[in-house]
């Protein structure tokens, strides 16, 4: 769950996405947000924070970032946020490096999510670049 929310204006130049549902609902980037950083946590990702960028980039809304420790999590981690945020009616404009699984960033328009292998995180260091951006709270989902 979020706690420091923001709110996520709504763009009237960009139609809303259908819910599969038909319920014809947006899902507040917050809680895309959300979803990805439990898919993410699913899949025994590390790390994983969710950085308000609406104020520092302007393109962008949210950036879910989360580790892993080899390509083969890495890849798993972000089919299971393409599943999980396609369930919520989000389908990403593009992933990018799949090939090597270092960091792969999956572009969905107002939320990009970041999947590093730990090395890769540690040298590109997205935390600290981003330093200046809040940090949004959310809660993994408890252990079964």
């Amino acid at each position: 769950m979020i706690r420091a929310a923001r709110e996520d204006a709504a763009d009237p130049e960009r139609p809303a996405i259908a819910d599969p549902q038909a319920t014809g609902i947006e899902i507040p980037t917050t809680e895309l947000a959300v979803i990805a950083a439990h898919a993410i946590d699913a899949k025994q990702g590390t790390d994983i924070v969710v950085l308000d960028m609406g104020d520092l980039l302007g393109i962008v809304d949210l950036f879910v970032i989360g580790s892993g420790t080899s390509k083969r999590q890495v890849r798993t981690m972000i089919e299971e946020v393409h599943l999980r945020l396609g369930q919520s009616g989000r389908k990403p404009l593009r992933t990018e490096g799949l090939d090597t699984g270092e960091w792969v960033l999956a572009d969905y328009g107002d939320l990009v999510v970041h999947v590093f292998q730990t090395g890769a995180r540690d040298f590109y260091a997205l935390d600290r670049l981003w330093g200046d951006a809040p940090r949004l709270d959310w809660a993994p989902d408890a252990p079964d």
